[in-house]
């Protein structure tokens, strides 16, 4: 990733100039639209001819912070400006109360903690209008109880419960020349045996004991467990680390005007892995980080915004991030406090 733009200080604007500019940054992320002289001389407020507001579009133009992407069509904010009215003009606004409850109850779901970070992607999407994404922590679950239930004659379900609640279903294929009763000893083994461990815990002390004789099973049962042993430790290696939601929202409108950045932006979200390398970078951060566009060199072509904040266990430790992936035009006022409180309250969340 690219470092941060440097841009000037707004100390550096006169009052008058950092009134329009915040004015075209308000109207463009409102509508996705520039704005025009004649839109800004008609507010009210605004006590200036549009002669001079022209002038002052046009300094702003030159230093870099507007540009017109269209001949007379008014002015947007580049990414150079949005980091200045980030870093420096943004008023943020609290979540309101039915979005501090939305998201709430998606941590409130029933199940895995997987669960629940589902959940809260989606409401963090749907009350964003952008993409939700949530870095699942990086841990193993413990396991409570393993029960094998038979299918067919040559396949087995294996039932895996773990500590919270969650529940997984894998297909074993069984061993030639199984006892009658060996699915049930081969259960009651292995649940005895991983209970509270997390599979890499519960495999390494299951092959040493199958290995060194000092387990009771007889050679099929053994070869079952081991069976299973493979099974579900290639399953956990391969766990998605991060959870996408809400694509489906950044083809609005706008969007659909230019195909090539949506397929762009579709095409870097189905690519986890890179998306979960630039959140590994909020995972230093203390509070809330913004990539505007080419900030970043993942979103640099999809021209797209990503708000991002780790989120701690109750230890104080960084276990994961949380945040949206947008247009570079989305609400940073209204998203950045909500990825901030959705990160707070995953943190209490996560033991």
């Amino acid at each position: 990733m690219s470092s941060f733009m440097k841009s000037l200080p707004v100390s550096e604007l006169d009052a008058r100039a950092r009134d329009i500019f915040r004015r075209v940054v308000d109207g463009y992320l409102a509508t996705g639209q520039p704005v025009g002289s004649r839109t800004l001389a008609a507010t009210p407020d605004l006590n200036l001819s549009p002669a001079s507001i022209r002038s002052v579009l046009h300094d702003l133009e030159g230093l870099g912070l507007l540009a017109a992407p269209h001949t007379s069509a008014g002015r947007m904010p580049t990414e150079l400006g949005l980091r200045l009215f980030v870093d420096g003009m943004m008023q943020a606004s609290e979540p309101t109360r039915e979005e501090r409850e939305a998201i709430e109850r998606g941590m409130a779901r029933p199940g895995s903690i997987e669960a629940a970070l589902v959940a809260t992607s989606t409401a963090l999407s749907d009350l964003s209008a952008c993409a939700g994404v949530v870095m699942v922590p990086a841990r193993e679950r413990r396991l409570a109880q393993v029960t094998l239930v038979a299918l067919t004659p040559g396949r087995a379900l294996a039932v895996l419960v773990d500590e919270e609640g969650g529940v997984e279903n894998r297909v074993v294929d069984l061993p030639p020349g199984l006892m009658p009763g060996a699915l049930e000893e081969a259960s009651n083994y292995i649940t005895a045996r991983l209970a509270g461990r997390t599979l890499g815990e519960g495999a390494r002390l299951m092959q040493a004991e199958i290995a060194s004789g000092r387990s009771a099973l007889d050679a099929a049962s053994a070869d079952l467990v081991q069976r299973g042993l493979v099974v579900w430790s290639e399953d956990a290696a391969r766990r998605p680390v991060l959870i996408v939601r809400g694509q489906a929202n950044l083809l609005d409108e706008a969007a659909l005007g230019d195909l090539e950045r949506v397929r762009s932006l579709i095409d870097d979200l189905e690519s986890k892995q890179s998306v979960a390398q630039l959140l590994d970078l909020a995972r230093e951060a203390e509070s809330t980080r913004i990539f505007i566009g080419s900030e970043n060199r993942l979103f640099a072509l999809s021209g797209s915004s990503v708000i991002a904040s780790p989120y701690r266990d109750r230890e104080g430790r960084v276990v994961g991030v949380v945040g949206v992936i947008g247009p570079t035009r989305l609400n940073y006022a209204r998203v950045v406090p909500m990825v901030d409180f959705t990160a707070q309250s995953l943190g209490r969340l996560i033991r």
